[in-house]
């Protein structure tokens, strides 16, 4: 198996749900183990943007997730905001890898600063001092000088900023397509395979045979 076997994802109040919902269910697929973590601001996004209504608690939450991903017991695991005691927070038992999709600016700023304020923060910190693979996925727009110089600040920790922004060049006809290029592109990072998208080249090299 390529790529981590464990992997935190976390989602967050900025728009974007659905690549996080797309990125869950490809893991799944890929027989990943999964520690989700949700703001509230980020469920209340994704009540509005998709037709996704998450329950309010953990457990809940993690039966329902498991039901919609068709996930196998325990292949997701759901964790509250204040929950330290989860192995996320602690890098004796984080996994590999996290990935923050989307990302608001405020998050983004929080990890840059080291702030621990709820679970999210706590998980990526985390993986910064373990120096794990982290991959924060803003959508926002446009960026102010202060977003710019966290972004710069995280990315000279290592850490990987994807902006949420699709390509073109694979001619998309739907608003799925341009959510693949983008979960796509993460998975690549992660080193996980996808045939969502072509690399570049792919098309190229195939018309030519």
């Amino acid at each position: 198996m390529s790529g981590p076997e464990r992997i935190t994802l976390a989602m967050t109040g900025a728009s974007g749900a659905q690549y996080g919902l797309r990125l869950l269910d490809c893991l799944v697929r890929e027989d990943r183990e999964v520690h989700f973590l949700i703001s509230k601001a980020a469920q209340l996004v994704m009540a509005t943007e998709t037709d996704v209504t998450l329950p309010p608690k953990p457990q809940s939450m993690q039966a329902f997730l498991s039901e919609y991903t068709g996930a196998q017991a325990g292949q997701i695991r759901v964790y509250g905001k204040e929950d330290w005691m989860s192995p996320v927070a602690s890098g004796s038992g984080s996994p590999a890898a996290m990935v923050v999709v989307p990302c608001s600016t405020g998050t983004l700023s929080a990890i840059a600063t080291g702030a621990c304020n709820n679970l999210i923060e706590r998980a990526a910190d985390v993986t910064l001092k373990e120096r794990r693979q982290l991959i924060l996925v803003p959508r926002e727009a446009p960026y102010s000088s202060i977003h710019l110089e966290h972004m710069l600040k995280l990315s000279n920790m290592g850490v990987t900023i994807l902006p949420a922004s699709p390509g073109f060049y694979h001619q998309p006809q739907t608003i799925d397509d341009l959510v693949d290029f983008v979960v796509a592109r993460i998975l690549n990072l992660l080193n996980i395979p996808q045939d969502m998208l072509p690399r570049w080249g792919e098309h190229h090299l195939n018309s030519n045979e």
